[in-house]
């Protein structure tokens, strides 16, 4: 099981958040996980709230379509994206499950 799965009409990405790096951006594979870097701190929910807004727009999906399904106090987190197809989020992210 890689960083990202698809079930039921939806994806699955588990992420690894870098908070309070110099710019936004993937910066590859962390283990199982897209290694995310984010300029938010992790104070109050702002990088939770920072991450659906990034991958709402790289994915080109509204941020209703995003939920944190695990991991919203960690830096390990799960996605739930939908209406994106296992093929679109690899072509966007340009990396292999």
């Amino acid at each position: 099981m890689g960083w990202l799965t698809e079930k039921s009409a939806c994806i699955f990405i588990n992420i690894h958040l870098q908070p309070r790096a110099s710019k936004n951006e993937i910066a590859g594979i962390h283990g199982e996980s897209l290694k995310v870097r984010l300029t938010s701190p992790p104070v109050d929910g702002a990088a939770n709230s920072h991450v659906i807004e990034f991958f709402a727009k790289k994915l080109g999906v509204q941020k209703s379509k995003i939920t944190i399904v695990s991991g919203e106090k960690s830096r390990h987190k799960t996605l739930r994206v939908d209406g994106v197809s296992l093929a679109e989020a690899v072509d966007l992210f340009g990396i292999p499950p």
